[in-house]
């Protein structure tokens, strides 16, 4: 794994002392030396080396990285420029095409947003090949809970967007009064016609922030020209 520095490192200290953590470790060095696991080792604290922790203007919660060659890079939602945007992400810019009229990009890559403080966050961080959930109760859980309580204490207004029961459980969480937290069903096709199509989270998001004085996020994911070292 990755090291993690700056305002993480000294945040998330006391986790890497933890048993939880010592028995991650060692899971997760296995299964990069065994198996296919996705994100490559490098880039599985892609989310937190992109948007520092005081950085931080918006949190966006998934679940599990994607599990098919080439797609997670570490950021949740997120797709390499030449990967085909999964339906979630397409359903993601549906509604943010309705909501703040933004085009349709021809890619899947959100580094854009994780530049200018959104952290996109998996609350498990890594995958094996082909096996969604496979590292579920390895204790990913226990250190991205760490990092929303870490988010959770800063003292400044920041955006959850929680999207799916599984993410709206870490509301119990949080318990900051200068924090907005907005809820809406899973945007994956099975479930995005519930209420994900319509919530206006991204314009709610940009409201909040500059009633507080705050730039707001720039959601338009600039289109890219497909150069061959993409491939």
């Amino acid at each position: 794994m990755g090291a993690i520095s700056g305002n993480w490192a000294k945040a998330l200290e006391p986790e890497f002392r933890k048993p939880y953590y010592t028995d991650l470790y060692k899971f997760i060095k296995e299964e990069y030396s065994t198996h296919v696991v996705y994100p490559p080792s490098e880039e599985i604290f892609n989310a937190l080396h992109l948007t520092d922790l005081h950085d931080i203007k918006v949190v966006i919660l998934g679940q599990d990285p994607y599990h098919e060659p080439r797609q997670a890079h570490g950021l949740c939602f997120s797709v390499r420029p030449d990967v085909d945007i999964p339906p979630s992400l397409v359903n993601i810019y549906k509604e943010l095409h309705d909501d703040l009229g933004c085009k349709i990009p021809n890619n899947g890559y959100l580094e854009h947003w994780a530049k200018q403080g959104v952290l996109l966050l998996n609350t498990l961080l890594t995958v094996r090949a082909h096996q969604a959930f496979s590292h579920k109760g390895k204790g990913w859980e226990n250190f991205t809970d760490a990092i929303i309580r870490a988010v959770n204490n800063e003292d400044r207004p920041i955006v959850y967007m929680l999207w799916g029961s599984p993410a709206q459980k870490k509301a119990e969480m949080l318990n900051n009064p200068k924090h907005l937290i907005l809820k809406a069903p899973h945007p994956s096709p099975l479930s995005a016609y519930r209420g994900f199509f319509g919530c206006k989270h991204f314009s709610k998001c940009n409201e909040f922030l500059e009633q507080n004085g705050l730039e707001k996020i720039d959601w338009q994911i600039p289109d890219i020209e497909m150069h061959p070292e993409f491939f």
